[in-house]
């Protein structure tokens, strides 16, 4: 049995996914009368007195406030955010470097706002240096990205079709490209 394993989309009372959860916890929620299912896999769950289809999609019944997600300041992100391309040379790479624009050594912050993917060759030639002393242009100001609120979810997309429908914004071409 995969109750710990099978992953089920939780959806707030306004169809809005709140989150995934695994299928032991989406039963609880059902026979608890907290939550309704409007999707079900293919498999069930033999009691000794009945049948139960294991959950794919659960909806809560009362509506559940929540602040809205923000991306955490990581390498990997900040290279995505970049559309892992050099912020000064414009190459498109996989062997990046994080480069602060205001070096740290001269109290640049460690933000959003002052971390940019750089080549190698690109950050080695800057060094120390702001973007204006090392005769280099910063092709577009760095700024937090955007965040969906359903960013969190594209990562199951590609398995559970069934779930396609409750978030809006997938893309399956832009999904494979990734």
């Amino acid at each position: 049995m995969r109750l710990n394993s099978a992953s089920v989309l939780v959806l707030n009372q306004n169809y809005e996914p709140l989150n995934v959860c695994n299928v032991r916890r989406a039963i609880v929620l059902v026979l608890r009368g907290k939550a309704e299912v409007l999707e079900t896999a293919r498999e069930v769950l033999h009691t000794a007195s009945t049948t139960f289809p294991l959950p794919s999609v659960i909806r809560l019944v009362s509506m559940i406030r929540r602040p809205r997600p923000k991306v955490r300041l990581t390498r990997k992100e900040v290279f995505a955010r970049d559309g892992w391309k050099c912020a000064y040379c414009g190459r498109e790479t996989r062997d990046l470097t994080l480069d602060h624009v205001v070096p740290r050594h001269r109290g640049g912050p460690h933000t959003w706002e002052n971390l940019v993917s750089a080549c190698k060759a690109c950050n080695h030639r800057k060094a120390g240096q702001t973007p204006a002393e090392a005769h280099m242009i910063l092709h577009r100001q760095p700024a937090p990205p955007r965040v969906s609120i359903y960013h969190a979810f594209f990562q199951y997309l590609g398995q559970q079709r069934e779930w396609r429908k409750f978030v809006p914004g997938y893309d399956p071409a832009a999904a494979a490209a990734s």
